[in-house]
């Protein structure tokens, strides 16, 4: 009997050359994270070249800034950022700002490796969240984060998105 092959699972940090496929990744997976919350004509909007072009500026962050990608067996399936904190009643310095994860990759272990790699274990920060996401909401308070009262309500995608936060 042998043993099926283990897939190859990186995560480095995001370069420029990433861009094309962190933009097919970040929209594919904005289709699975909130088709639940946005209309279908809304999300058929989102342009993976767009997000494409934003990954070029975000991949050229200082190093206050700490953007990675999750590769398994060579192609991007997830990615995740944070720095400084843009909230002007930030509860703390620094921000998580996204960490998506193609849905097929959930439950492996991969989402806990981009976590890892954007935040020092013992960090202080906070991150905003769909309030109707649960999953990513037991993601965090796996990760010692606790919602903190605070939520607001984004324009996303020609809708609005009610966000709540966490804090750590």
């Amino acid at each position: 009997m042998s043993a099926e092959a283990q897939p190859e699972i990186i995560v480095r940090p995001v370069r420029d050359a990433d861009a094309e496929a962190l933009g097919r990744v970040h929209a594919q997976s904005w289709h699975e994270t909130y088709d639940h919350l946005i209309s279908k004509a809304a999300l058929e909007r989102i342009s993976p070249k767009r997000l494409a072009e934003l990954w070029v500026n975000w991949a050229r962050q200082g190093e206050d800034f700490k953007m990675s990608a999750a590769l398994v067996d060579g192609e991007i399936v997830g990615f995740v950022g944070s720095g400084p904190a843009r909230d002007k009643d930030a509860p703390s310095l620094r921000e998580l700002y996204f960490i998506y994860l193609l849905d097929a990759w959930h439950g492996t272990g991969i989402g806990q490796k981009l976590f890892d790699a954007a935040v020092d274990k013992d960090e202080s920060l906070y991150l905003w969240v769909a309030e109707d996401n649960p999953r990513a909401h037991r993601f965090y308070e796996r990760n010692g984060f606790t919602l903190d009262g605070a939520a607001h309500t984004e324009p996303f995608l020609g809708e609005t998105l009610t966000e709540v936060r966490f804090v750590r």
